[in-house]
C-alpha cells in the first residue's frame, strides 16, 4: 500500500475500540476514512477527529441491502476504497445451553453476516480495479475456544473461515485478504460491548460462568492496547506480501500455540485411526 500513498479506507464500527484507532491511524499519515456508525452522537463525534478526512456513515449491519446501497456511496464519493476492514462486532458469554438460538442468531447477524454483506458489496469493485486490500477482525477465541464463549468464538471462527478462504479465491485478481486475531484489548469488549446468556444453570459455574468473570476481572487491564494494535496493521499492510493470519498481543500468541499444540497431539496420538478409520469404513 505505501506509507506516501493517501489511501480511502472503509471501516465498520469506529465508534471505539480498534476500529476508532485503525481510523486514527490512517488519518494521522493523511489517508481517508469512512467508517461505520450506529448513532448520530458517534456521528458526530467520529467526524470531528478530521472534519475533511473522517466521513461517519449511519449503518445497520444487519441490513445487506443497506449496506450495498452505503458501500456503492463510498466508492462514488472515494473514487474507490483501498482498504476494508470488517471491524464491527460484539461479544457473548454464557454456555451452549443457556444461550438462545434468537440471541445467537443476532449476534451472527453483526459478526458474521454483517461482514460477509460488507464483502459481497465491494468485491465487485475490487474485481474491475483489480485491486483492494481487505482485514477481517477475527478473534484468538476463534482458534482458541474456552468455555463460556462457545458462541462468540462460533462466529470468529466462521469469519476466519470466509476470510482464509477469500483469499485463495481472490489472490489471482489481485486483491488482498488478511484476517487479523487480537488477544484481549483495552477496548470497551468486556464492558458495555459484552452479552451474557439470557439463562443461566447453576450446573456451568465451575466452567462456562467463569468467562464473564475472567473478562469482568480483566476489563480495563488487558494487556493489549488498541493503538498499538492499529500501528502494527498499518505496518504489515505496507509489505508486500501479507500474511494469511495477523496474531495480536502476548496472549493470542501464547494461547494460539497452546491450541496449535494440542490439535498436534490428537493428531499424532491418534494418527493409525486418523489415517485408516475412514478408508477402512468405506471399504465395507
Amino acid at each position: 500500500m505505501g506509507g506516501a500513498i493517501v489511501a480511502a479506507w472503509f471501516i465498520t464500527g469506529v465508534a471505539g475500540g480498534l476500529g476508532r484507532s485503525l481510523a486514527q491511524a490512517a488519518l494521522a499519515r493523511g489517508d481517508r476514512v469512512y467508517g461505520t456508525v450506529r448513532s448520530e452522537d458517534a456521528q458526530r463525534r467520529f467526524d470531528a477527529l478530521d472534519p475533511t478526512r473522517a466521513h461517519s456513515i449511519l449503518l445497520d449491519l444487519r441490513d445487506p441491502d443497506e449496506i450495498a446501497v452505503a458501500v456503492a456511496a463510498v466508492e462514488s464519493a472515494s473514487g474507490g476504497l483501498d482498504v476494508v476492514v470488517n471491524n464491527a462486532g460484539y461479544g457473548l458469554t454464557g454456555a451452549v445451553e443457556e444461550t438462545s438460538l434468537a440471541q445467537a442468531r443476532a449476534m451472527f447477524e453483526v459478526n458474521l453476516f454483517g461482514a460477509a454483506a460488507v464483502m459481497q458489496a465491494v468485491l465487485p469493485f475490487m474485481r474491475s480495479r483489480r485491486a483492494g486490500t481487505m482485514l477481517n477482525i477475527t478473534s484468538m477465541s476463534g482458534h482458541a475456544p474456552w468455555a463460556g464463549t462457545a458462541w462468540y468464538g462460533a462466529s470468529k471462527f466462521a469469519l476466519e473461515c470466509l476470510g482464509q478462504t477469500l483469499a485463495d479465491e481472490v489472490r489471482h485478481l489481485g486483491i488482498r485478504v488478511m484476517n487479523v486475531a487480537p488477544g484481549g484489548m483495552r477496548t470497551q469488549f468486556s464492558g458495555r460491548s459484552l452479552q451474557k446468556a439470557e439463562t443461566i444453570l447453576p450446573d456451568y459455574a465451575p466452567s462456562a460462568h467463569r468467562a464473564e468473570a475472567i473478562l469482568g476481572a480483566a476489563h480495563g487491564h488487558e494487556g493489549g492496547d488498541p493503538d498499538l494494535a492499529a500501528l502494527a496493521i498499518l505496518a504489515t499492510l505496507d509489505r508486500d506480501v501479507l500474511p494469511r493470519h495477523l496474531f495480536l498481543g502476548e496472549d493470542a500468541y501464547r494461547h494460539l500455540s497452546e491450541a496449535m499444540d494440542a490439535v498436534r497431539l490428537d493428531l499424532e496420538s491418534w494418527a493409525p485411526i486418523h489415517r485408516t478409520g475412514a478408508s477402512e469404513s468405506n471399504d465395507t
